[in-house]
């Protein structure tokens, strides 16, 4: 990696082409390393480095790119994110203590636009830790948990859909924000929700007009043409016929689906032991923390006859496979996805959505109803 850098470095220094210029000062950091490296479709790739002397004053050149780019600064774990799409001269100046949140950056209105979206989105991470360590603590309830996390992330993915992506698809920014996670799992769904490929098609169509050959044009069309096969009704006669059932009422709906091995697991046969149902894709934003509420409870009661019956409606089998390998419970998939006809039949609505089924296996509650999950299961235990 080093020679690596230094052959880009040496190639950047020694070319006759037009060049792009990122510099500025970087206060507090006297003797740290600050790397600049480019944020590839491949991964992160090292272009240049210096060693920041007391006033901390650097510049960093490069060719310029055929077509919008991105690069970032770093300051050991500290990131600055920016975007060149051409021979433009970027200004950071940044405090080394707030490296990655304090800085101001001029020169770019992308770049700009990219600050304001990586501040929303730290202080959304904030708010969302904030709730997780609240549920952890018992001073919130697990359904106060779901409605607050679900309205703060409906909140953000609206703001910043007006805002940044439907306002102005053909910017760097618009894609940035495409591609900005939430406990590290995308924010924009582009494989499992149809809303969130309309963003993503919004500025592939935009991206693809200006620049069809670049690889990130091809990418993105790509990502958006998987996401609508993904969730195209792949059996609409299926789904369509799929019966309306009120859950509230005695009985439950058998669901018979394949685990990692391929066995399959009937909810029927978990008779005689409390169930939680539960209806979730492993890769959205919010699957980390529901997982971690299960487990706790799992943790808790499974000795006592609790158990978790989760149904992936993940488009991605791989991911689903290496997630669901790690948990404890019965893990099944329903290929058709968002169009699985069980969510149908149990008229699932949003993910992730739970049901509590007793050990008559009859069908107690669901999410909507359920005040306390906790004490609810504790009560059929």
């Amino acid at each position: 990696m080093l020679c690596a850098a230094l052959v880009v470095a040496a190639l950047g220094a020694c070319s006759s082409g037009p060049q792009f210029k990122i510099e500025g000062e970087v206060t507090g950091a006297d003797g740290k390393m600050l790397y600049l490296e480019a944020s590839a479709l491949a991964g992160i790739v090292p272009m240049d480095s210096v060693e920041l002397d007391g006033g901390g004053s650097f510049t960093f050149k490069g060719e310029r790119p055929a077509s919008p780019e991105f690069y970032r600064l770093r300051v050991e774990d500290k990131v600055i994110n920016l975007s060149i799409d051409s021979t433009e001269t970027v200004t950071v100046q940044a405090p080394y203590e707030d490296f990655a949140t304090g800085y101001a950056v001029t020169g770019s209105a992308n770049c700009e636009k990219i600050k304001e979206l990586t501040l929303k989105q730290a202080r959304l991470q904030n708010r969302v830790d904030d709730l997780t360590a609240a549920m952890n603590a018992r001073t919130i309830g697990v359904d106060d948990f779901q409605d607050s996390l679900a309205v703060l992330l409906k909140a953000y993915k609206d703001e910043v859909k007006i805002g940044y992506i439907f306002s102005a698809p053909n910017t760097a920014a618009a894609y940035f924000a495409l591609f900005q996670k939430l406990n590290n799992y995308l924010i924009f769904d582009p494989l499992n929700s149809k809303d969130d490929i309309r963003c993503f098609a919004a500025v592939a169509t935009s991206l693809n007009q200006h620049y069809p050959h670049a690889d990130r044009s091809k990418n993105l069309y790509n990502i958006v043409i998987k996401g609508m096969k993904n969730t195209r009704a792949q059996q609409p006669q299926q789904v369509a016929e799929a019966p309306q059932v009120n859950v509230q009422e005695t009985g439950v709906i058998d669901i018979n689906l394949r685990d990692l091995e391929g066995n399959v697991h009937r909810l029927t046969d978990l008779k005689g032991k409390v169930v939680i149902v539960d209806f979730t894709i492993y890769q959205s934003a919010v699957s980390a923390s529901h997982n971690y509420m299960l487990r706790d409870l799992y943790d808790k009661y499974a000795s006592q006859g609790l158990e978790i019956y989760q149904v992936s409606l993940d488009a991605d089998e791989h991911y689903w496979k290496t997630t669901a390998d790690n948990l404890p419970w019965v893990c099944v998939r329903d290929g058709n996805g968002i169009y699985s006809s069980f969510a149908s039949a149990y008229n699932v609505q949003n993910l992730p959505t739970l049901f509590l089924v007793n050990r008559a296996n009859e069908l107690v509650s669901r999410s909507e109803t359920i005040k306390d999950l906790e004490k609810e299961v504790k009560a059929l235990l």
